[in-house]
């Protein structure tokens, strides 16, 4: 039974998360499972990882209406990745419930350090307009859409953090049109470890519900943002590199002493 104040905080929390994924197509699950652990209090960290797999997946395709609109997702590059993805991700969340739900956010905090360094070192890249599929690029898409799926299905993230990277890595795109595409596979990354938690009885639909209202008003922020920061070199990598750094090392604060 969920509370009067952790509705609130549920609201409040999917917001945030709306949010980071209507600005930069990730950091959705990488901030809904400690919200959802330590702010909101679900005790289990594997229901917390399903019932946010399912929020996240939810408030992605909210977010991927509003980013299509401006003409910014890549379609043919986006489905390939996402489909390639989805295979990867059910192997990936099955592995995800055989561990310890502590030591699985712990590897979660140190994945998410990998990242941003990531995003760091790529915060200047401009990328190339009018990317294409080819015979060129559609194996590193499909190839880096397996591996990334199978870490956010084990994660239990909707893997914007990871997509988004790998888009660029595999077309040349542009930021941009890697934030509005990665949104296609978060949506399918998200459903199908969804689904997987959902079939062992692994989500608060309550909560889920709580969190999806709050993320589409943060969503439309989001959105809004990142269109008016894209012409800035670096700034969307550069401001969210900074908050997975601090809520990683939180969480592995978390889980290495007070578990």
């Amino acid at each position: 039974m969920i509370s009067a104040m952790q509705g609130v905080l549920g609201l409040a929390s999917g917001a945030l998360v709306g949010f980071s994924l209507g600005l930069v197509g990730g950091g959705g699950s990488i901030l809904a499972v400690p919200l959802m652990v330590y702010v909101v209090g679900v005790p289990n960290p594997h229901v917390a990882i399903g019932t946010s797999a399912i929020a996240v997946a939810a408030n992605a395709a909210v977010n991927l209406s509003n980013h299509a609109r401006g003409g910014t997702v890549l379609w043919p590059c986006a489905l390939t990745f996402a489909a390639a993805g989805i295979v990867g991700a059910l192997a990936g969340s099955i592995l995800g419930k055989m561990m310890d739900g502590q030591k699985l956010l712990a590897l979660f905090a140190l994945l998410m350090l990998v990242i941003a360094a990531l995003m760091l070192k790529t915060r200047a890249r401009v990328g190339l307009p009018g990317v294409q599929m080819s015979w060129t690029n559609t194996p590193a898409i499909v190839g880096l859409g397996l591996a990334t799926g199978t870490l956010s299905g084990f994660f239990g993230i909707g893997g914007g953090f990871l997509i988004v990277p790998a888009l660029m890595l595999a077309t040349g795109m542009p930021i941009m049109n890697a934030i509005s595409s990665s949104l296609v596979a978060v949506t399918a990354f998200g459903l199908t470890t969804a689904a997987s938690y959902a079939w062992s009885g692994l989500i608060s639909w309550g909560l889920a519900g709580l969190f999806i209202a709050g993320g589409i008003a943060g969503g439309l922020i989001g959105t809004r943002l990142a269109q008016l920061l894209a012409a800035r070199r670096g700034a969307l990598n550069l401001v969210f590199a900074a908050v997975i750094i601090a809520v990683a090392l939180y969480m592995l604060a978390r889980s290495t002493y007070f578990s």
